[in-house]
């Protein structure tokens, strides 16, 4: 069973990758009191974390602190476990974004017919799915979102045929017959 985390005030909160463009992994990660936590993400989700704090911004009045500088991912870069799911909350009493993170659980079919004696959120041996809660500032998620449009800058270039990531090699796109578009 892995561990779950509830980050009350976290020091940082950032997201990241390792390796080159189209072999990428992202991660999201967080410390408090000396405690990291690095998840293991997909690009969508950073992608889309970062879109939903940036329009829940919008709607929250504005951070009162500048956000942080240092976004790069700490090491030890060793992940936890591999988010499933993200969820986000608001704690107006606090004036805290919560960050949920579930971890994603395979889930082992039983049965001739294919169905899934699991509940969601459970492995097939009955284990409850590790949990991550981060309480993050305005400014922690400000940051947050311009590290997640940087990390989706840095991407591949996307084919203007079939709107898929285009290799540096080249890009063999279905919509040009298989023909290698550079």
């Amino acid at each position: 069973m892995s561990r779950s985390f509830d980050f009350q005030a976290p020091d940082h909160f950032t997201a990241g990758t390792v390796g080159a463009p189209g072999q990428r992994v992202f991660y999201l990660q967080a410390g408090e009191k000396g405690v990291l936590v690095t998840l293991k993400a997909e690009k969508e989700q950073v992608n889309a974390l970062g879109d939903y704090l940036a329009g829940l911004l919008e709607r929250l009045t504005e951070a009162s602190e500048a956000p942080p500088t240092d976004l790069d991912l700490r090491q030890p870069i060793e992940p936890e476990w591999a988010v499933g799911s993200l969820g986000v909350g608001y704690d107006q009493d606090r004036g805290r974004i919560i960050v949920v993170a579930n971890e994603r659980v395979e889930e082992e079919d039983e049965g001739a017919e294919g169905e899934s004696s699991g509940e969601a959120g459970a492995s097939s041996q009955g284990e409850e799915a590790a949990t991550a809660r981060f309480h993050v500032t305005r400014a922690q998620a400000v940051g947050f979102v311009a590290r997640a449009r940087e990390l989706m800058k840095a991407s591949r270039p996307i084919c203007p045929m079939c709107s898929q990531p285009k290799d540096p090699a080249g890009h063999a796109c279905p919509r040009s017959n298989g023909h290698v578009v550079r």
